[in-house]
Formats: C-alpha cells, structure tokens, sequence
C-alpha cells in the first residue's frame, strides 16, 4: 500500500521523505544555526566576504521561485483532494435523485390505485397524468423566464478590465 504525497508516493510503514533542502549537509549540520553562505563566485564559501547585492537578489529570487512552486503543488494536492470529495457527494446526490424519482412514481401509482377505489382506474390515471403535466407546465415556464434573464456576459469583469487597460495606457491619471 502506498500514501500519497504532492510529487512523492512512498511505501505504508516507510520514514517520510524529508523536507526540502533535508539532503543539504548544511541544512543538517547546526539546526539551530543558519547554513553557511555561498556565493557563484566562490562556491565552497573559503572566502568570508559579504554577499554581493547581486547574489542576494538571485537568492532572494531563487528562494521565491521555490516558494511558488511548492504553493502551485501544495494547491494542486488540495484540489485533487477537493475534487475526489466533490464527485462522491455528487455521486450521493445522483442516486438521491434516483431514489426521489422512484419515490414520486410510486406515490403517483398509489394516488392511482387510491382513486380507483372511487372511478375507474383509467380515469384516475388520467387525472394524476393531468396534475402531473400542469407541474411541469408551471415548472417548464419558471425556468424558461429565469434562463432569459441569465447574462452569460461577466458585466463586472468587463468593466473592471476596461479600467485597468486605460490606467496602463495612462498610469499618471
């Protein structure tokens, strides 16, 4: 049996992997210690000579271009896992729906046989069809109107991005 982890999988029972940088003798040397700085030029770090500002802001970079990277996995392990909830209870909800369908033909096949007690049974099927069809009138035209009224144009998103295009044409403004 495997777990599952964003990029790794490993073996139930197996030590986690460690974290990132874990594998860098310096990360492990001295926990409580920052790791020795090193620099392009001077790889080894033999040299005690403060970082340029050149090196700290690839560093800097480097360092924030990792982060993002672990963000964007670390996102795309939650909405994996989202996802996989999100289609069983959809799943739930079909047969919810399966079973409220099978609910409402047996209750109108009771309301049938109930009123076949009274009329002919093919006078009440009749009338229970009849009910049934004025429900889906009703339902059919409610829908039909909410659906006219449905802008699928994002109005709010089209104005706001006509804001942006004439600030960038002039920022000053």
């Amino acid at each position: 049996m495997t777990t599952s982890y964003p990029g790794r999988a490993r073996a139930a029972g197996a030590a986690p992997s460690p974290p990132y940088g874990a594998a860098d003798p310096a990360f492990r040397a001295a926990p409580d210690q920052p790791p020795p700085r090193t620099s392009a030029a001077d790889p080894v770090g033999e040299h005690s000579s403060p970082p340029s500002l050149g090196d700290l802001v690839s560093e800097i970079t480097d360092d924030i271009s990792q982060l993002v990277r672990d963000e964007i996995e670390l996102a795309k392990a939650e909405i994996k896992q989202e996802a996989g909830k999100a289609g069983k209870a959809g799943g739930m909800l079909a047969g919810a729906g399966y079973a409220g369908h099978l609910v409402l033909l047996l209750a109108s096949l009771t309301v049938v046989f109930a009123l076949g007690n009274v009329m002919d049974l093919a006078w009440a099927a009749l009338i229970v069809t009849v009910l049934w069809a004025a429900a889906g009138a009703v339902l059919y035209s409610t829908g039909r109107k909410r659906l006219k009224a449905v802008r699928l144009k994002p109005e709010q998103t089209l104005e706001t991005l006509k804001e942006d295009a004439a600030w960038a044409r002039h920022p000053t403004n």
